[in-house]
């Protein structure tokens, strides 16, 4: 069986979780508390970082974009990035988008003091980086109505890594209830409509013990 080594509320697992479900991939999901510095873990992925994907054959893939390029080249039923050049090029900006300047301006601030800092313990979260997170995900829902306005998908016509690589990010932050959507309604519509898609029931089907999501958190409707 393939393996698939994750953490709660992990953006970059969740990508992954989407994307092997978008090319219809069997896999266990194994729950990996990377603090604990597991020494069987070390020895799959040195850094001790997930996600970590275990192919059936023994074979060890680390990080979730060379995860994703993997399962890209090697299944290639569905492609997620497009065909024509430019369009995967488009593909890859938007992936750096919400992978990274997302990730930074937002979900550092607010996942990693609203939810990392409790769980391990950490003091208490940074007011001011919550704010400036806050602050920072209204021009990304704003930049996602744009796009969609203009396009059926984030990078064109066809759902794509973009899309994926967005609605984990943001996945995150709407677990925590911190998602302004009553003032994104292209965004929202965006988002329900991968709520909606086969792959992503898996994610909307999370729950962690003393940090339940909103009540319209699986609800496809909101």
């Amino acid at each position: 069986m393939r393996t698939l080594y994750h953490i709660w509320l992990s953006p970059t697992c969740r990508v992954v979780r989407v994307v092997l479900a978008e090319k219809n991939l069997d896999f266990e999901l194994v729950l990996e508390k990377v603090w604990e510095r597991r020494e069987g873990f070390l020895l799959l992925n040195p850094s001790g970082e997930v996600p970590v994907l275990e192919e059936p054959d023994g074979a060890i893939v680390s990080e979730y974009m060379p995860i994703c390029e993997y399962l890209e080249e090697v299944y290639k039923s569905q492609t997620l990035y497009g065909t024509e050049p430019l369009l995967r090029a488009e593909v890859r900006r938007l992936i750096c988008w919400f992978g990274v300047k997302f990730n930074s301006e937002v979900t550092r601030h607010i996942h990693g003091e609203k939810f990392v800092k409790r769980f391990l313990q950490r003091g208490e979260p940074n007011s001011s980086a919550m704010r400036a997170g806050l602050a920072n995900i209204r021009t990304h829902l704003d930049y996602i109505s744009y796009l969609v306005d203009r396009r059926r998908w984030l990078a064109g016509d066809q759902f794509s890594m973009a899309d994926i690589v967005a609605a984990a990010q943001i996945s995150v932050i709407d677990y925590l209830g911190d998602v302004p959507w009553n003032n994104s309604n292209g965004a929202k519509d965006w988002y329900a409509r991968v709520k909606s898609r086969p792959s992503f029931r898996s994610i909307l089907g999370d729950y962690i013990a003393g940090f339940p999501p909103p009540k319209y958190y699986a609800d496809l409707d909101f």
